[in-house]
């Protein structure tokens, strides 16, 4: 099982305009849903995103970031105003 840092890292390493771990990018486990909970916030906007634990690991193998990448996207446009 990853950490929570190695999650975090991943993101920021695919994203580097997002921000840094702990301060605009949080990752953190949710026992309640049993996944990881990705925090990402960027001025105003906001965004949560449940990662289940095969799509971390697939991300962090280096298979495929669907799941994230599609999350992380969204709010990435939404922040530059091209809001869906």
């Amino acid at each position: 099982m990853y950490t929570s840092s190695q999650i975090c890292e991943k993101i920021s390493s695919m994203y580097p305009d997002i921000g840094a771990c702990g301060a605009e990018l949080e990752v953190s486990f949710d026992g309640e849903n049993k996944s990881w909970l990705v925090h990402l916030k960027k001025g105003e906007h906001e965004l949560e995103h449940h990662l289940e634990f095969v799509d971390a690991e697939d991300c962090l193998d280096g298979k495929q970031c669907v799941a994230l990448g599609l999350e992380v996207s969204q709010l990435l446009n939404n922040i530059k105003g091209k809001q869906f």
